[in-house]
């Protein structure tokens, strides 16, 4: 009888996670007596009767496990669980999921002589409304809050075989297996978590038979799949609103840790770098309500690391509280080998690391980076603006400042390209969005740029990009240090420092319209102005020593050996692509090295045109503004690359479309090369 009951309570789960609902019976296919007189032969020990046209298979072999499990068949009512306010406690997310459909179905139900109730996955009746004659007369079978309806204990119904058999049930009259509820007839359909599919509930319609219709089972179908979608939104609302629980208090959190935030059940509701089998440990038994107290005695303080898996005893655990009520933890998993933070440029950074990074020995360079220093070492800066041409390696500065300030240790460093992001794209972006707000957002709602930098730094580069309605927005939250999401009425504080980069002359895109005035001088309280290569003297030589060295050990290779032509020039070229360029330079003869030397010849095409630095014309000579040597720069790429638009943004280290914008800007014909 053990192992029945066992069988019993593993409902089988649904193909594909989609409800099937299986064919009521017509009132033609039920025929009263012939099932009375089969079910009356099941009694007598002839279970062979029970099958064939008397009555369905599911209602026959229901009829069999009762009889195997020795259920009195004369029972009148079912017994009732004096827990109910604990129960309705532990299920308050199904209750509160089924509050909608239930006050609008239970509101049509009034003298129709139906009930509809609501049971959780061990068949307890949770709520019950309806007809108020029906809901009477449910009592006298406790087929009313706190009835427990499991197959095991009061028979075949629409409740406890929904639970068994897993899917939508409809059971009528003598089709029951106690005669005391034979008076009845209900239709019940299982309801699954949106976490994991398993079954919470049961929606049930009963009534007398009377009320007898095969199109009820569609009903608490729909009323079912109602309830789940109620789930759904409230598990995305808690992922929502935990997340920013946790991004409002983490100050240590880096993006390299691995971070793992469960809801009040412990169950993950959100997880990033961390491993399979350590999220596979945490899922272990969060079902059972022993693991919701054994967090909770975690949180408290009451237990040591052994309440969690051994898995998991290396995190760091505290206890998160959003609004509504909403509680969970956050369980943060340190690197185990702290890395050095590496920007896109590819150089580690850090304020004693980064100077000797940042490669160079000329004044121009050290005096920005000097700057920098300050910056970094001034927490009442809180906006800087960094010019400089196309791959100068402003990210660098930026990583300097970061690094350097006196803000938490692993505060954020977060950056967004403003050239690569569409116009329409560009306010949920910066200051995030909620759930539904616009055509395509994400259904989860989304933190923006600012929130995510809490505490740390945000790096807007090629803010020269940021479209005009923008920058007003942009204004007001560096003025108010609040944000805003799109579709949100209320505002979240942020503090954050601000670095701002461009590759444009702003003062020359104010004076013509196309940025704003009052957001220049807000930017740029401190402006560090990147010198171009070019105007840098040797440093063109020691960054080819530099990269040289770097990817010859990646490649685990010997360095390359340049002939003197060959370095004289390197040194004399203009570099219109800066450090990037001369990056790459070294990237592309290292995959085409041949003997490890490196001559003259071996240089692309534009070190044999480019004439040497001391004949180069006065106005070349001289740096020329910011905007000719960014349309130079192009000109020459699209020269070098025979026109290719991808790979001239890609050496250039621009988005395509934001080279599609700077050569309108500059008015360049796109073919001519």
């Amino acid at each position: 009888m053990v192992d029945t009951l066992a069988a019993r309570r593993t409902p089988p789960q649904r193909a594909g996670g989609k409800m099937t609902v299986p064919a009521a019976p017509g009132a033609a296919d039920y025929d009263e007596r012939a099932t009375m007189e089969a079910w009356e032969r099941l009694l007598a020990g002839e279970p062979h009767c029970a099958r064939g046209v008397s009555v369905r298979t599911l209602i026959g072999e229901s009829w069999s496990r009762c009889a195997s499990c020795g259920i009195d068949a004369q029972q009148g009512e079912a017994p009732l669980n004096r827990e109910i306010e604990a129960l309705i406690e532990r299920n308050r997310d199904l209750m509160r999921a089924a509050r909608r459909s239930f006050g609008t179905i239970g509101r049509l139900l009034e003298g129709t002589g139906a009930m509809l109730v609501l049971a959780d996955r061990d068949g307890v009746l949770l709520d019950a409304m309806g007809d108020r004659r029906t809901l009477h007369d449910g009592m006298d079978i406790n087929l009313a809050i706190g009835g427990t309806w499991t197959e095991d204990v009061v028979g075949t119904n629409g409740i406890g075989t929904a639970l068994w058999a897993g899917v939508p049930v409809f059971v009528h009259a003598a089709e029951h297996f106690c005669a005391g509820i034979k008076s009845w007839t209900c239709a019940g359909a299982p309801i699954r978590d949106p976490f994991d599919s398993s079954i919470i509930g049961v929606v049930d319609l009963s009534g007398h038979p009377d009320i007898f219709r095969p199109h009820n089972i569609g009903l608490v179908v729909a009323a079912a799949q109602e309830i789940e979608k109620a789930l759904a939104e409230q598990r995305n609302e808690e992922r929502a609103r935990l997340l920013e629980a946790f991004i409002s208090s983490a100050t240590d959190y880096r993006r390299s840790d691995g971070l793992l935030i469960v809801d009040h059940r412990g169950r993950p509701v959100y997880c990033h770098n961390v491993a399979e089998s350590t999220l596979h440990a945490f899922r272990a038994d969060t079902t059972d309500e022993t693991a919701e107290r054994r967090l909770e005695r975690f949180l408290a303080g009451r237990a040591g690391g052994d309440e969690l898996p051994a898995a998991l005893r290396r995190c760091h655990v505290s206890s998160l509280k959003a609004e509504n009520g909403i509680c969970g933890a956050a369980l943060v998993f340190p690197e185990r080998v702290p890395r050095p933070a590496t920007p896109a440029g590819g150089i580690p950074a850090g304020v004693e690391g980064s100077a000797p990074q940042i490669i160079g020995e000329s004044p121009a360079l050290h005096h920005a980076v000097e700057i920098a220093r300050r910056v970094a070492a001034t927490p009442g800066v809180t906006s800087v603006l960094i010019e400089g041409e196309t791959g100068v390696g402003k990210e660098l500065f930026a990583r300097l400042i970061h690094e350097g300030s006196q803000r938490t240790p692993g505060s954020p460093f977060i950056t967004l390209n403003c050239g690569g992001i569409t116009r329409e794209l560009f306010g949920s972006e910066l200051f995030g969005h909620m759930p539904g707000a616009f055509t395509g957002a994400s259904r989860e709602g989304k933190p923006g740029v600012f929130e995510l930098a809490h505490g740390g730094t945000l790096c807007l580069d090629e803010i020269g990009e940021m479209p005009m309605e923008i920058q007003p927005f942009l204004l007001r939250v560096l003025e108010e240090r609040v944000v805003r999401r799109l579709g949100d009425s209320r505002t979240r504080p942020v503090e954050v420092r601000l670095i701002a980069s461009t590759n444009r002359d702003l003062r020359r895109e104010v004076e013509a319209g196309r940025f704003r005035r009052d957001l220049f001088y807000r930017i740029s309280t401190v402006t560090i102005e990147v010198p171009p290569l070019r105007a840098r003297g040797d440093d063109a030589l020691l960054l080819v020593a530099h990269f040289n060295n770097r990817i010859a050990a990646r490649l685990r290779a010997a360095p390359l050996v340049f002939d003197a032509q060959a370095l004289e020039a390197l040194r004399a070229h203009p570099w219109p692509g800066n450090v990037r360029q001369l990056r790459n330079l070294m990237e592309k003869l290292h995959i085409l090295r041949h003997d490890g030397r490196v001559r003259h010849a071996d240089l692309p095409a534009e070190f044999h045109d480019a004439p040497p630095r001391e004949r180069m014309p006065e106005a070349m000579a001289a740096a020329p503004s910011i905007e000719e040597a960014e349309r130079l720069a192009i000109c020459n790429m699209l020269r070098a690359e025979g026109g290719n638009l991808s790979r001239a943004a890609q050496r250039l280290g621009i988005s395509r479309p934001t080279l599609y914008r700077k050569l309108d800007q500059f008015g360049i014909r796109r073919g001519f090369v």
